[in-house]
């Protein structure tokens, strides 16, 4: 008997120490984490309190409200699965814990400290304060509880200070939920300017020197959070002509290899007819692209030329001595976990052949790593060719879509602003509709004239008064 109680004694030691361990060693992932996410509190920033002082105050109570709502929801959770938890105990065990309910007795001490706290002098009234000085004080007390508040939001929330092309900036909070197209219609307001399918979101990296315009259909916190904190690249609000010139120039890209001068002039209908054939439909073919194309080798600083082409999986290329044939080729890359990104003066960083050149990474990386897969084009054009044609074997249909609600919106903006801005016209004016019913009919529109005010005294007819 007493082996077995000194083994269970030994057994409950071994748990406990293993409860321990366990406990130290989820600690420090748990600080990490948290210290993680509120590193990411701010986009373009020096740190948080900056950011959220850069707000609008509409924008400063919107997200107040926000994260308030958050909070709200939380808490009534908990409280719900406290509630649950509490009444199952409670039925488990037969009775209540009155004992909650009971105060606990004064101590002395307590006693003598609350006779001292109220014969003490009471606290000094704060010194009013001016008009443009309460503001201030009001925002940095919403400022300091949107700081507590961000800690334990529900859903992750990043101040982002985007920049203009002429300069400005706009700071926006963004939450995980929103797209990029959520955030470009937020900008549309912001900065009033039209809906044009070109305007984008763009990252650049400073490092790299790399830019790339975020898809309308990513969320915009997800590729943010894998800035590192003293990162140097920046969001850009610009307009890009080629975002979607996949779509408004089909033969570029599907008839590629026919002269320039003959897709030039090519009729809408025929391009109606491209989209029709190889775009709207429940799978998108991707353009069968292919050419010569300098690739930068790893650990290398040269450039060979080697032949690659473009397949819905990725980009293959051809061996040497062998052919373009499905089973000489081999895969340079797949666009799963990548994306693509144009650069900027590679001809000087990387001794590129040319300076039409663009790389292949993951999202993840941002600084130099033997990962990347360097490209480099002979002019712009085939740069574009690639590029657009990457993109959409990448996303597929999806782009499409993004394309089409774009154009939705641009064209619901325009028709709106086209009709705020026809005149008013007066109800004993006839309107251009009444004419054009009056000859659809025909009948001759009788030119109407404007009612006469109501003093108004007609003169006499004709020969009145003259005897006749």
């Amino acid at each position: 008997m007493d082996d077995i109680d000194s083994m269970f004694t030994d057994l409950l030691g071994e748990m406990d120490h293993l409860a321990q361990s366990l406990g130290y060693e989820m600690e420090p992932s748990e600080m990490s984490s948290s210290s993680q996410r509120e590193n990411n509190f701010s986009i373009g920033f020096t740190d948080l309190n900056e950011s959220l002082n850069e707000l609008e105050d509409q924008d400063l109570d919107a997200l107040m409200a926000d994260l308030g709502s958050d909070l709200a929801e939380t808490e009534e959770r908990l409280n719900a699965t406290k509630t649950g938890h509490v009444h199952t105990q409670q039925h488990k065990s037969g009775y209540s814990t009155p004992q909650q309910n009971v105060r606990a007795p004064i101590s002395l001490s307590q006693m003598s400290s609350l006779a001292y706290s109220s014969s003490a002098l009471p606290p000094e009234p704060p010194k009013p304060l001016l008009p443009g000085e309460a503001e201030a004080q009001a925002k940095t007390d919403k400022i300091k509880l949107a700081l507590e508040k961000l800690k334990e939001a529900k859903f992750k929330k990043l101040v982002v200070k985007v920049m203009m092309s002429d300069g400005s900036s706009k700071t926006l909070m963004v939450d995980e939920r929103q797209t990029v197209r959520d955030v470009l219609d937020n900008l549309f307001e912001k900065t009033h300017c039209d809906c044009s399918v070109d305007w984008s979101l763009c990252e650049t990296n400073h490092e790299l020197q790399t830019e790339r315009g975020f898809e309308d259909h990513e969320y915009l916190v997800e590729p943010l959070s894998a800035w590192t904190r003293d990162s140097k690249n920046k969001i850009i609000f610009l307009l890009r002509p080629n975002k979607y010139l996949f779509f408004k120039d089909p033969q570029i890209f599907y008839l590629w290899k026919k002269d320039k001068k003959c897709m030039n002039e090519i009729k809408e209908s025929h391009k109606e007819l491209l989209l029709k054939e190889n775009v709207d439909g429940p799978s998108l073919i991707v353009p069968d692209l292919e050419g010569l194309l300098y690739l930068r080798e790893d650990g290398k600083k040269s450039w060979k030329r080697r032949y690659f082409l473009l397949r819905a999986s990725g980009i293959y290329y051809v061996p040497k001595g062998k052919t373009k044939t499905s089973r000489d080729l081999a895969c340079f890359i797949q666009f799963d976990k990548v994306n693509i990104y144009t650069t900027t003066d590679y001809k000087q960083k990387y001794k590129a052949p040319t300076d039409f050149c663009f790389i292949l990474k993951h999202p993840q990386i941002q600084k130099e790593s033997q990962y990347i897969r360097f490209l480099c084009c002979d002019d712009e054009h085939t740069l574009s060719l690639w590029v657009n044609s990457i993109r959409v074997a990448k996303y597929g249909t999806t782009l499409y879509k993004n394309y089409q609600t774009a154009m939705r919106r641009a064209s619901t903006i325009t028709s709106t602003l086209h009709l705020t801005s026809l005149p008013a016209s007066s109800p004993s004016t006839p309107s251009t509709v009444h004419r054009a019913t009056a000859r659809a009919n025909g009948h001759t529109p009788q030119e109407y004239l404007p009612e006469p005010p109501p003093d108004f005294i007609p003169p006499p007819p004709a020969g009145w008064g003259s005897g006749v």
